[in-house]
């Protein structure tokens, strides 16, 4: 007996699958949704992928996605320019703008240090960092890489070359998140944790 096959399809279906976090199953699914799509509905969406990659850019200051010049963030006047907030992707800005905490800068790296991965210094958005540094009138940089081991060596990388400048470098604080329960911590947590303590 011959095999179901139906090229278009599974072309579609491979094509969901290699984004990050999408198995088959899901993949399958995204799949026979948009083939039950109106000509109009997914032309749309294709058209919203097409418009996405022509249109969306890097912020020639901070590195993070926009479809401008400048980012909103680095358009914005009132920001306090003398404290950069580094990241390593464009969606932690997302994360960090949710909380409407702060009134500072961003800088995107656009990964982390990871030689097992072949990510060197030089494959990051780390000379702009530099650049931006150097001209503008920076006092403080936090590091708000992730709690890997790739992002804490980004950060220890990045801060040794910002300390000679007479540059404050700054790490995220780390610790047990609100609501957690301390017996299922893991002892690199809680260290961070107890670390991080302040006064009340």
């Amino acid at each position: 007996m011959p095999e179901y096959h139906v090229a278009p399809l599974e072309n579609l279906v491979d094509k969901f699958e290699s984004l990050p976090g999408i198995g088959h199953k899901s993949a399958q699914r995204a799949a026979y949704h948009l083939l039950n799509l109106s000509d109009e509905e997914a032309f749309s969406f294709a058209e919203a992928i097409s418009e996405a990659k022509k249109k969306i850019r890097y912020c020639k200051v901070c590195c993070n996605l926009t479809d401008d010049e400048l980012c909103p963030v680095c358009k914005d006047d009132s920001r306090d320019r003398s404290i950069i907030c580094v990241v390593e992707d464009s969606r932690d800005v997302f994360a960090l703008e949710r909380t409407n905490e702060f009134n500072i800068t961003y800088h995107v790296l656009h990964g982390a240090i990871s030689p097992l991965s072949g990510v060197g210094p030089d494959q990051l958005r780390i000379k702009e960092l530099l650049a931006r540094v150097n001209s503008d009138e920076v006092k403080e940089v936090i590091m708000a890489t992730n709690p890997t081991v790739e992002g804490e060596a980004t950060a220890m990388y990045v801060s040794r070359l910002l300390k000679p400048l007479g540059i404050k470098v700054t790490r995220l604080a780390y610790g047990i998140p609100v609501g957690g329960d301390l017996e299922y911590a893991d002892e690199i947590t809680l260290s961070r944790a107890i670390e991080g303590r302040r006064e009340l």
